[in-house]
């Protein structure tokens, strides 16, 4: 009975600190719903694991993005240069809808970092059209280098 009971907590451990539960793409979620979803991750980066954050982050990345940017490790280097580590356990956000089409939307995001400055970018998704799993879905396409507004008192 102890040898199940140890079984079932091992179990539950190594399952809480999977990418399965990772949000996946799906065609319910608006470009809204998926910018908020990468933000929070990033700004709660290592949780439920180091660097889940990033990992949930190139979930939205658009396919295009990922054969350039990718593969995940290379990514999460990417994430952790200058340009990126600002949006990494950032204390908050706010957004302003640049462009809206049925197609695509463009997001000026600032973002207030974890050392007090404030910075903005541009923050691009598409939706996927071709046939596949992935149709329909609100995929990130582009995020520009941070533009520095200044240090918050």
């Amino acid at each position: 009975m102890k040898i199940f009971f140890k079984l079932v907590l091992i179990f539950f451990i190594f399952t809480n600190i999977s990418n399965a539960d990772l949000i996946k793409p799906n065609s319910n979620l608006k470009p809204f719903d998926v910018l908020m979803i990468q933000l929070n991750s990033l700004k709660n980066n290592n949780k439920p694991y180091k660097d889940a954050g990033i990992e949930q982050t190139w979930e939205f990345a658009h396919p295009i993005n990922k054969a350039s940017t990718g593969p995940l490790e290379r990514f999460k280097q990417m994430i952790y240069s200058d340009s990126y580590k600002i949006l990494i356990s950032h204390e908050n956000t706010k957004t302003i809808i640049l462009k809206e089409s049925p197609e695509k939307f463009v997001f000026k995001v600032y973002v207030l970092s974890k050392d007090k400055k404030k910075y903005y970018y541009i923050w691009q998704m598409e939706k996927i059209e071709r046939e596949g799993k992935l149709k329909d879905c609100w995929m990130t396409t582009g995020v520009s280098e941070p533009i520095y507004l200044g240090e918050i008192i």
